[in-house]
Parts: structure tokens; C-alpha cells; sequence
């Protein structure tokens, strides 16, 4: 108790009073938790989010200090509060200007809403026959190419380094979209909710050592991309022809028709989880 005394103290609380709350009390608070909650929404679907973690962690350590009593580390807080608050804004430059954006256009919260009723099924499955249709037919004539299915993880980042297209899912799109020297060809497709929402995104390169050196960038980039991601990620083979499939940073090779449309039409199944290197030594055994 006197350790809670002198917290208070330092606070300049030395005693308490029942607040007295009315309806404007409890509006104005709720009004407020709803706008925390959607900046904090909104911060998650970017990369800002592990910055924003790190900015907790400091008022993590600033509190320990206050309690503990160490004087070093708050004089150095206090006195670099001043830069930290310019530095935050200009770290996070790129998402503040979003969201005015947003909110100039009158989208702010619009942007941020999900519809919490599930996919309609039919629609569902007939995006799961377009993909694996477009990846037969691309299979067949060696058209390289790279969709990523987005699950419960957004890939609003990746989404923002390609060009946005918001189309219904087709197999002729995904076919047009991949075809030699067009201007799309080049990198990922991103599909959300059954609609090719951007193409030619970039995505970030495993560093996994058990990759085999018979791969190329696109089956990195695939496995690079299920690493940090849940996402279903698709790889047409260029060389080959063959058909993969990349699921939290394993790579499943030499895929039919039908046993692609199976791994993406079934929900992931949590604790069926098998290392990447599991996978492939496995493979290396058979042959």
C-alpha cells in the first residue's frame, strides 16, 4: 500500500472523491473510446503498427522509471518529449496524410469499416473456380504468375506498392493481367473479398536458408509474402509450368487443379502448422 501511496503522491493525488457522472460524462467517453479504437484499427492495417508498439514500449519504460525512481532515464524523457512528438509525425507521415485524405473525402470511418457477415458462399466459390481456372490455363502455356488471397491479415501495404484495379475476379482478367508484355505482368495480384483489388505489387523475399536454389524470386517472393502474412499465395511456374501454393511460410509444389482449389476452399486449420523445412526435406526424401 505505501507503494501506491507515493505513486499517488508523485500524481499529486492525495485523496479520493467519487466522480459524479452524467449522460454528456458517459457520451463524451464513449465518443472518444470509439475514436481511439478506430485509429488504433486503422494503425494495424499498416506497417505503422510496429512502430506504434515500440512508442508503447517507451511509455512502458517511462512508467517503470517513475516508479523506480530513475532519475537518469526521466530527465532524458522529458527532455527529448519535445523531438519525439515531431519525430512520430513525420514518421508517420505517409498514414496521417491518408487519413486526412480520407476524412477530406468523407471516408474516414467508411474506410475503416468491415462487414462482419461472412462472404456470400456462391460468390466465394466461384472466385476459388475463376483462380484455379486462370492457373490451369497459365500452367498450360508457362505464363508465370503470383495472386495472393487475402485472409484475415489485411495486405494493405503490399496493395499500395502496386497499381489498384478493383475488378470482379475472373479467370480472362487474371490470364490478361499475367500475359508476356503487358503492363500489369510484372509482380503480385492481390484478391479481397472476391475482387482483384491491386496488381503489380511488390512483396518481400524470404530469407529462409531452405530454400532450394532451383527456385526463383517468384517462389521467394511467395513464401517471403505467407511469411508475415496469412494469405493464400498462388505461384504459376514460368519455367515449368507447375502450380504452387505458398501458406505461412510453406511452399507446396507441384500442385493439380484440384488440389489447389481444395487447400484455398477449405478454412485453415490452426495447429496443422508444418515448418517450411519439414516440408521440403520431406519432399527431398521421396525423391
Amino acid at each position: 500500500m505505501e507503494v501506491f501511496k507515493n505513486i499517488f503522491d508523485n500524481l499529486g493525488i492525495t485523496e479520493f472523491a467519487r466522480p459524479s457522472l452524467g449522460i454528456s460524462d458517459i457520451l463524451d467517453i464513449l465518443i472518444v473510446a470509439y475514436i481511439i479504437y478506430k485509429i488504433i484499427f486503422w494503425i494495424k492495417e499498416t506497417r505503422a503498427w510496429v512502430l506504434f508498439k515500440g512508442i508503447l514500449v517507451i511509455f512502458a519504460l517511462a512508467a517503470v522509471a517513475m516508479l523506480l525512481k530513475l532519475n537518469t532515464i526521466l530527465w532524458i524523457l522529458s527532455n527529448t518529449i519535445s523531438v519525439g512528438i515531431i519525430a512520430v509525425i513525420v514518421v508517420f507521415q505517409p498514414e496521417l496524410r491518408k487519413a486526412l485524405e480520407q476524412l477530406g473525402k468523407g471516408k474516414f470511418f467508411t474506410a475503416f469499416a468491415r462487414s462482419s457477415e461472412e462472404t456470400d458462399d456462391k460468390a466465394a466459390q466461384r472466385t476459388v473456380d475463376e483462380i484455379v481456372k486462370a492457373a490451369e490455363k497459365m500452367g498450360s502455356v508457362k505464363t508465370g504468375a503470383l495472386i495472393l488471397i487475402e485472409q484475415k491479415v489485411p495486405l494493405g501495404d503490399f496493395e499500395r506498392t502496386g497499381i489498384p484495379v478493383d475488378a470482379i475476379v475472373s479467370s480472362q482478367l487474371l490470364i490478361n493481367i499475367f500475359e508476356h508484355n503487358t503492363p500489369l505482368h510484372d509482380g503480385a495480384v492481390i484478391v479481397r473479398r472476391n475482387r482483384v483489388a491491386a496488381a503489380t505489387c511488390f512483396l518481400p523475399l524470404t530469407d529462409s536458408n531452405e530454400v532450394s536454389m532451383e527456385l526463383g524470386t517468384r517462389h521467394r517472393a511467395a513464401i517471403g509474402a505467407s511469411e508475415v502474412s496469412d494469405a493464400y499465395v498462388i505461384v504459376v511456374s514460368e519455367e515449368t509450368g507447375a502450380i504452387s501454393l505458398a501458406r505461412g511460410g510453406v511452399l507446396y509444389r507441384d500442385l493439380s487443379p484440384e488440389q489447389l482449389k481444395n487447400m484455398i476452399s477449405q478454412p485453415r486449420k490452426e495447429g496443422s502448422k508444418k515448418t517450411f523445412a519439414t516440408i521440403w526435406k520431406g519432399r527431398q526424401e521421396k525423391e
